[in-house]
């Protein structure tokens, strides 16, 4: 056991004392630190969200320090665990001797005109949610697409433009709340909801007119120029501060509401703002949705693209709920029998296209206005009980909505990331 004990530490020792070796021939080219430098910066992307943080500078120093400049573009309240998170990465590194990790917090960079209100000059994206159509989805889209950015860290704001018939304080958890208005205009109401892991460090605010209305019953009988006057009020005293994200929740059709969005709004929408439209599968809703994506066509509002919202209902076996001829229900004995005649077919789902897509559903219509195609999210039950407590979608079932919210941010990301390439090449150049 003695020699095997000073064979593991003479291991020990030949290691550590090749580290230091390769360390030392390593630093003393400037090849070989951009080769360590190479190193580091792969451990470092290992553990960086990059819609969080970038590595803006990297150094490797004579006593071989690591020095690390990451810039965040979001997500202030999670900037201590990535530091760590980098920190450990790099020191995980056999030549490394140490890290030093430093960060600022970058302003989202807004693309709007200098036309825009200055409420809106520190926003990221403008995107509103729309179709035509009532009944597809469109606040429930909003809300889980709002936790879902907010979850990953971005500072996300929701505005209700559905003046008529306000949906996202239910959904958001927010019933019963109010606005306040302070010296800087109105202050959203933000979500926060303690008793839920998944919502407790999300950076998410709302303005909605259901926060002003003397009771959740009580009927909004508004002419056209009142709902503008609000819209403008929403648009331009709000105090939103910076946002990443900023998701308008807009009701069916393509008048009032719509309208005054693009007049006010038109001239200053940047590239990376436009119109998330959502539909069904079937005829009856794509007749109308065609409507709203002729309506960005004619107004010149980008589509970001299109979602096929209750895409079918897929539920576990498990799940289903089973009754006889006369409707008893008899799903205690028939998940028993299926238990020990074919325990298999327990692990299936069954799956019905409730509306059965038309002529190829969303995603045709999306190729036949040139538009991109988001994704389908079906009828999930857990996440109409999420939507109905307010809450993100409950832990344990799936989030459907969250692969929808990847591909906004990562065209987004890309766009403004080719952007900035850009702008830094033309600085080269001059």
């Amino acid at each position: 056991m003695h020699m095997g004990l000073h064979h593991l530490h003479n291991h020990a020792t030949m290691r550590i004392g090749t580290s230091f070796v390769r360390r030392r021939c390593a630093l003393a080219t400037a090849r070989g630190r951009a080769r360590l430098e190479e190193e580091a910066l792969a451990a470092l992307n290992g553990v960086l969200d990059p819609a969080l943080a970038r590595c803006k500078r990297l150094a490797v120093q004579p006593d071989a320090t690591v020095a690390v400049k990451l810039e965040f573009r979001s997500g202030a309240m999670r900037r201590g665990a990535v530091e760590a998170a980098a920190a450990a990465a790099i020191e995980a590194l056999p030549w490394a001797r140490r890290s030093s990790v430093e960060s600022t917090l970058s302003r989202p960079r807004s693309f709007m005109g200098s036309n825009a209100p200055p409420s809106l000059r520190h926003v990221g994206a403008l995107v509103g949610i729309s179709s035509c159509k009532g009944g597809v989805g469109k606040s429930t889209m909003t809300a889980q697409l709002g936790f879902a950015l907010a979850a990953r860290g971005l500072r996300v704001g929701l505005l209700d433009v559905d003046i008529c018939g306000p949906s996202l304080p239910q959904m958001l958890g927010l019933r019963g709340q109010s606005v306040h208005r302070a010296a800087s205009g109105w202050s959203p109401v933000y979500v926060n909801h303690p008793d839920d892991a998944a919502a407790a460090d999300v950076e998410l605010g709302v303005m909605s007119v259901g926060f002003m209305t003397p009771s959740d019953d009580a009927a909004l009988i508004w002419r056209g120029p009142r709902k503008n006057g609000l819209i403008r009020q929403f648009l331009t005293d709000v105090d939103w501060g910076e946002l990443d994200y900023l998701l308008v929740d807009t009701p069916p059709g393509t008048s009032d509401e719509h309208i005054s969005l693009v007049q006010l709004l038109g001239a200053t929408l940047g590239p990376h703002d436009g119109a998330i439209v959502v539909s069904t599968p079937q005829e009856v809703a794509l007749l109308d949705v065609r409507k709203e994506l002729s309506f960005c066509a004619k107004t010149q509002l980008r589509v970001l693209g299109v979602v096929e919202n209750m895409s079918g209902l897929a539920v576990p076996l498990r799940s289903l709920t089973l009754r006889d001829a006369d409707g008893a229900d008899a799903t205690g004995p028939a998940l028993a029998l299926l238990a020990e005649r074919c325990p298999e077919l327990l692990e299936l789902s069954a799956h019905v296209d409730v509306f059965p897509a038309a002529r190829g559903g969303a995603e045709a219509m999306a190729a036949s206005f040139g538009v991109p195609f988001l994704g389908r999210v079906p009828i999930e039950p857990a996440l109409t009980r999420a939507c109905e407590a307010g809450r993100r979608s409950l832990p344990g079932s799936p989030d459907v909505v969250r692969p929808i919210a990847d591909r906004i941010l990562a065209s987004t990301e890309m766009e403004r990331e080719a952007e900035e390439a850009a702008a830094s090449m033309m600085d080269g150049s001059l």
